[in-house]
């Protein structure tokens, strides 16, 4: 999360993501997709870009994501 990101929602987890791993920065229940702003439980997180700090609801929005930062 930066300066230009909106303030958590309530049961939001924040993350801090790694090479194949990730770290709870505030406990919560889901992330929210940055492709589709859909909640992605915890448990069900797959996929996320490191080095944009975000997370992605399945393998399609991770695929369009990355489409669009390597045109």
């Amino acid at each position: 999360m930066n300066m230009h990101s909106p303030p958590p929602q309530p049961d939001q987890a924040v993350l801090h993501y790694g090479d194949g791993e990730y770290t709870i920065m505030r406990p919560g229940k889901f992330v929210v997709c940055a492709v589709t702003g859909k909640r992605v439980p915890l448990e069900a997180l797959r996929y996320w870009n490191p080095r944009n700090q975000e997370a992605y609801a399945g393998p399609e929005e991770a695929m369009q994501r990355w489409k669009s930062l390597n045109p």
